[in-house]
């Protein structure tokens, strides 16, 4: 009999468990629990103590801890882990890095072998600085290569077409070195919206670029093919450049890769090259880790002197312990998607694990999240975490000995240990909702906002805490929260006391300097690196990332991911102007005005038929001469009336918006999700209202028809906007979340 019967789960919990986690029947009608779900995990991970020799009985002991500490919601494994675990498919880890070889086997073989890990729920990093630089001779046919920037786009369009089940996205981290001959193309290759939408891309920086930086020097361009310096460069332009990229729209990532591999626990087994695609797992060729997150809102205990809420230190050794275990076992009974990869993983056995909450607990013992003082509880915490966790992989190595490749480690004479790295700060987008608490070392993203629910139904969440801390004051009102959820802070309201602004503090009070401080803080205690999203606002400069960028090399970070607030908006939005002929942008008394293309005598499209509740709607998309839609019309059944003359106005609207050069996406983004008194179900899906289903039919046109290629749910990806619920999406903890469906993106 378990001690927790009843799990704890918040209705928006519930809700992503229900549409990621549960299992569902072949009409996709959920069929599990979540006590079935954290039953069936705590199950099969109890089983690998059968291994080492450990009685039925112990085992069960042992199945009723884990069940405890995942349904108290204390920790939480990685999404693989939940999703597969006493399942078929069995597949448990989060993290890979496959080699990519200067051959045309080597490539072809890694892009098969992404596919398998995409389709069994992992992401993949790679590193292409193998590969030699475009132009360059290639041996066996006297030819041209293509350079690496050309075979991204394989494996991009590999991914594409891998759904993963439909419960998560392919996602890829491409690194480059600094010297790479083809390094400038590479930091400008995510210009373009329309390429490389599954890749999250970072370049590799070494000391010695960054000591020409410094100095302000040229540095070398090494062919890896020949191994010959072919140019020089002014490390200052290239290093501006990467500046300017960010900026511009957040990519491309740094990382430090000479600083990676200062910590590299097993320098004799490989060099690291590349890491997971959110940049906080390195990762030696063909390696996997497991990560898993303890939800820090939830170590906290109130003081018997003082009555005030303190840090529970008791609870999170015992925490940290049973993660531990936890995670080391989940290595054991996972099934690897290739032989190479299970050998490589159970050799040096890396487990990453790491914390949510982070926010929720400094609101708690009351530190505001932008001082000294939250500074020091990170080292604090992340030391304890960290000290815990090794004491933790020291008994298991008494019980089940070190891991295999121990004696060609850094821990070789000093402690045996059974994993190779222990601590990793990770994005946990849906972890940290299924568990109410703030995402991994973030701070909290608004102190009120607004939810859109069923049938479009808005609600006001309130920040749990602060809604306590409100009411304990007398401040709480409907029409106070109804204001803050329209703004990004509570600094500017004059009826919250002091003390409250500033311990609710939001990831728009917070300067990217102290985003950097935190990161830092908590690296000093992290074997791997750190996830976490520098914060810009939309006025920031390109001086201003650069100083982040100095700070973050300056302070020991492993890398840095930065996000200027509407920037990536901007880039779609951007009206084409190279197009003489339309399109134009006009200046009229300082102000822009949009001409519309003219419409061609002949023009071709294909016509969809969508179930609304007034019957079937006939919508027309028709697409321009580069395949992109053009303009729309409607023709709604034997209807009239509003609904004949409102959808043809519909349609008369969004093809201005289309002959404008509006992103198709934007439009969907508007009319998706809009409902009416009627509305129906059609091809297994919800039609809300006739704009629903206009915007669903452009839709489903950019995804597969003709001229979409599948690029326009990508696009809505990089927008800001939820492309599943039409919500908000946060960029956080190198992810994009969207707080109102559970959606996650970190590719």
């Amino acid at each position: 009999m378990r001690t927790i019967d009843k799990i704890n789960l918040m209705p928006n919990s519930v809700k992503v468990l229900e549409k990621r986690y549960l299992k569902k029947d072949e009409q996709g009608k959920v069929i599990e629990t979540p006590h079935d779900l954290f039953t069936r995990i705590s199950k099969s991970i109890a089983a690998a103590d059968m291994n080492y020799g450990k009685s039925l009985s112990e085992v069960e002991s042992l199945e009723n801890d884990f069940y405890n500490l995942i349904t108290s919601l204390d920790f939480l494994p990685n999404s693989p882990t939940i999703m597969n675990a006493g399942r078929r498919l069995g597949q448990l880890s989060a993290c890979f890095v496959l080699p990519v070889e200067d051959s045309m086997e080597s490539i072809f073989e890694a892009v098969k072998n992404a596919a398998l890990i995409h389709k069994s729920g992992g992401g993949t990093g790679f590193s292409f600085s193998r590969l030699r630089p475009g132009s360059d001779i290639v041996g066996s046919t006297k030819g041209i290569s293509s350079g690496p920037i050309s075979f991204m786009t394989v494996f991009d369009t590999a991914t594409e077409a891998v759904k993963q089940g439909g419960t998560r996205r392919g996602a890829n981290m491409a690194i480059l070195r600094i010297d790479h001959p083809d390094i400038l193309h590479f930091i400008k290759c995510k210009d373009n919206n329309e390429k490389l939408n599954n890749f999250n891309i970072s370049v590799a920086l070494t000391e010695h670029f960054m000591s020409a930086v410094e100095h302000d020097e040229d540095y070398e361009l090494i062919n890896p093919r020949s191994g010959k310096v072919i140019k020089r460069l002014s490390a200052r332009y290239v290093y501006n450049l990467i500046v300017d990229q960010a900026w511009s729209n957040g990519e491309p990532g740094i990382v430090f890769l000479d600083r990676i591999n200062e910590s590299n626990p097993t320098p004799h087994i490989g060099e690291v090259e590349s890491t997971n695609p959110c940049g906080e797992q390195p990762l030696l060729p063909y390696e996997s880790c497991n990560l898993g997150s303890i939800n820090l809102s939830r170590m906290v205990k109130e003081s018997k002197d003082s009555g005030t809420l303190d840090i529970d230190w008791d609870r999170l050794r015992s925490t940290t312990r049973k993660a531990v275990h936890f995670l080391d076992n989940v290595i054991d009974v996972n099934r690897y998607p290739l032989e190479t990869i299970r050998d490589m993983t159970r050799a040096n056995r890396k487990i990453g694990l790491g914390v949510m909450g982070w926010a929720d607990m400094l609101i708690r013992i009351g530190v505001p999240y932008n001082s000294e003082r939250a500074l020091q509880y990170a080292e604090d915490v992340m030391g304890f975490i960290q000290a815990e966790g090794r004491n933790a992989s020291e008994f298991l190595a008494e019980e089940r000995g070190a891991f295999p490749n121990y004696k060609s480690s850094i821990y070789d004479g000093k402690r045996r240990l059974r994993n190779a790295t222990i601590t990793t700060i990770a994005p946990t987008g849906s972890l940290s909702i299924i568990a109410s608490c703030s995402s991994g070392i973030e701070p909290i993203f608004a102190v009120s906002y607004i939810k859109t629910v069923m049938e479009g139904t808005k609600l006001i969440e309130v920040n749990p805490y602060f809604e306590r801390a409100a009411k304990s004051r007398g401040i709480f009102t409907r029409e106070l929260m109804e204001r803050i959820s329209e703004s990004s802070s509570i600094k500017g309201f004059k009826e919250i006391p002091d003390d409250l602004k500033d311990i609710f503090v939001t990831a728009h009070d917070i300067t990217p300097d102290d985003h950097i401080r935190m990161q830092a803080a908590f690296q000093k205690h992290v074997d791997n690196a750190v996830s976490k999203t520098v914060n810009f606002p939309r006025t920031a400069t390109t001086e201003d990332v650069a100083k982040v960028y100095n700070l973050a090399y300056k302070l020991g970070c492993k890398g840095v991911t930065v996000y200027r607030d509407g920037s990536r908006d901007e880039q779609v939005l951007s009206v084409k102007t190279d197009d003489k002929s339309s399109g134009t942008i006009q200046l009229q008394d300082g102000h822009k005005k949009i001409t519309p293309r003219d419409r061609p005598d002949l023009i071709k499209g294909t016509t969809q038929v969508m179930g609304t509740g007034c019957g079937p709607l006939y919508v027309t998309v028709n697409e321009d001469e580069n395949g992109q839609p053009f303009e729309v019309f409607n023709h709604i059944g034997k209807a009239g009336g509003c609904a004949a003359s409102q959808s043809e106005a519909i349609g008369r609207l969004v093809s201005l918006a289309l002959r404008s050069n509006l992103a198709p996406e934007e439009i969907v983004k508007q009319l998706k999700g809009i409902s009416c008194h009627q509305p129906a179900w059609a091809n297994g899906g919800k039609i809300l209202s006739c704009a629903d289903a206009i915007a669903k039919a452009v839709e489903q046109y950019g995804a597969g028809n003709k001229g979409g290629n599948g690029k326009m749910k990508n696009e809505i990806m990089r927008m800001g906007a939820c492309p599943e619920c039409g919500g908000a999406v946060e960029h956080e903890g190198g992810c994009a979340v969207c707080h109102n469906c559970g959606f996650t993106k970190c590719g």
